[in-house]
């Protein structure tokens, strides 16, 4: 919906609520016309209802409002003594409606100082239960929100099996875009396995002012600008078009920000024509042949003295030969004092080896993984010049990005030499937002911008802050699956990860001592 579309909505819910409780406002004291306005007659109710203002916030908010008016349409009728069990579902099966019968059919007595306190002990379970799902939704859609890495693309660096917390205010949190859909939650409604969301209606984008913008090298969660799949788990051929919350959360490098000139030589990155200089905490990973002599190697022992974690991706035992699909470059030096091995060779793709899979994907750019040509990465504002030989680039910002997933029409087209927007011939075009370019530590392993090009401003989610757990599914024993020197680490910062675990076990020591102590001197 548009933004236009949304403010005429919003004016046909204020009539039918003025239509449905002006009534009811009179009863209270107040007048007819406050029932009408918008906002403050929300102010208004909530005044009704002794609850208090800033209620109103949270009827506004997406996915929160989905628990809230609910809860404030038998606020409603209780205020009215409608305080029945019939009462309460008629209110919510009818979606409110029910307060039409009320307003129009019902003496009026409005219960000024009612009581808020619920009479019965499940009502009391249900007010706390619904109140903490609000207050979770708020911090998990507008905070932190928690995540699990998922793959090994940051492997290293981040780990599979890490759980962080995600900060939404430091790039500026999003309001959803979608307005239906299960609470925190993300495309997937857990056990049942069922879509968590309805596409329509859905908000134009809107993002909060952020303390911070994306740097280079930063670590980033975001929405994968190319998700066509239904949902998490989904294993068919179907595509799906999502909303662009919806879409599947990744995690990566930032290499490229707005504004860079990028390119890959030799599987180092190049930004400006300079080699990216990586933090310290930075452990790349690439694929390595080992040519072995002797007897060979003995695997268990490799996994346990030099931290290799992910399997022989394929062993000649003629040649003595081992394909290693991920390992750093500090852990590569060791193994080359290894007596059994003969050499070491990275497996790097040369420049005249084409990847069809690589960004932009078109026969007439040549490029891999390990030879990527040097692109622009778009800045807000800035003009490029649109040929058809520079248009497989950009075509899906124009049309998607800028176009679609705004809710505008953009269609690029071409006629020979010639390049047309919804027909029109252009031979440059400015961005409206920026974009980003994003890059697994795990090089050989990292499916990322390389593979499918930019990422939108509009789809960055947050920023990884914390690690507060880390669960090696392959280890054996339940205290060996914890990563226990990860507990409580943080994601940046110079140096290597400090845990802060024990520091956090005196806190919470020290906050059980000092309460213990409170009653116990409350009793005396």
């Amino acid at each position: 919906m548009t933004i236009l579309q949304w403010f005429i909505f919003f004016l046909i819910v204020q009539i039918i609520h003025g239509l449905g409780t002006w009534k009811l406002y009179k009863a209270a004291g107040r007048q007819a016309w406050e029932a009408f306005i918008p906002v403050y007659n929300a102010v208004i109710l909530m005044k009704i209802i002794n609850r208090p203002w800033w209620w109103t916030i949270l009827l506004f908010l997406p996915i929160i409002n989905l628990i809230m008016f609910p809860v404030v349409w038998v606020e409603t009728v209780r205020s009215f003594g409608k305080n029945s069990v019939a009462d309460t579902w008629l209110t919510i099966l009818t979606l409110g409606f029910y307060i039409y019968y009320i307003n129009y059919t019902q003496e009026l007595n409005y219960i000024e100082e009612r009581s808020l306190k619920p009479k019965t002990e499940v009502g009391e379970w249900v007010s706390s239960i619904l109140f903490a799902v609000v207050a979770a939704t708020l911090i998990h859609t507008y905070f932190i929100q928690p995540f699990t890495i998922p793959t090994s693309s940051l492997e290293k660096t981040l780990l599979v099996g890490d759980f962080l917390f995600v900060s939404k205010f430091h790039y500026g949190a999003r309001a959803p875009k979608t307005t239906v859909a299960f609470p925190m939650v993300h495309d997937t409604i857990p056990i049942l396995g069922i879509k968590s969301y309805t596409d329509w209606p859905q908000l134009p984008y809107f993002r909060f002012p952020g303390f911070q913008d994306i740097e280079r090298n930063d670590i980033v969660v975001f929405n994968w600008p190319t998700d066509t799949v239904p949902y998490f788990g989904y294993t068919g051929n179907q595509t799906y078009i999502k909303p662009l919350d919806k879409k599947s959360n990744y995690v990566k490098r930032c290499v490229g920000i707005p504004g860079d000139s990028l390119k890959i030589v030799g599987g180092k990155v190049y930004i400006n024509n300079q080699a990216l200089q990586l933090p310290e905490r930075t452990k790349l990973q690439y694929s390595y042949v080992v040519q072995g002599k002797g007897q060979g190697f003995d695997l268990n022992a490799l996994y346990l003295n030099y931290g290799i974690t992910d399997p022989v991706g394929w062993y000649n035992e003629a040649q003595k030969q081992y394909y290693f699909s991920a390992i750093d470059d500090e852990t590569i030096e060791r193994f080359k004092n290894h007596p059994n091995v003969a050499s070491v060779q990275k497996m790097l793709k040369t420049p005249d080896v084409n990847d069809f899979r690589i960004f932009p994907n078109s026969k007439t750019v040549n490029g891999n993984a390990d030879e990527f040509p040097s692109i622009y990465i778009p800045e807000k504002g800035k003009t490029v010049s649109i040929t058809t030989e520079s248009l497989p680039y950009y075509k899906r910002i124009i049309e998607v990005y800028e176009g679609s997933e705004q809710n505008i029409e953009q269609n690029i087209t071409t006629n020979g030499t010639q390049v047309l927007l919804n027909g029109n011939p252009i031979t440059e075009y400015t961005f409206k937002q920026n974009y980003y370019f994003m890059m697994g530590d795990n090089r050989h392993n990292s499916e990322d911008s390389r593979f499918w090009g930019y990422v939108p401003e509009t789809h960055i989610v947050g920023k990884p802050v914390f690690i507060w757990m880390s669960w090696d599914s392959n280890a054996t024993g339940f205290a060996n699956k914890i990563r226990w020197e990860r507990l409580f680490t943080t994601v940046g910062g110079e140096g290597q990860p400090v845990s802060y675990f024990y520091y956090f076990l005196i806190g919470v020591v020290i906050l059980i001592g000092v309460n213990f102590f409170r009653k116990r001197k409350k009793n005396e």
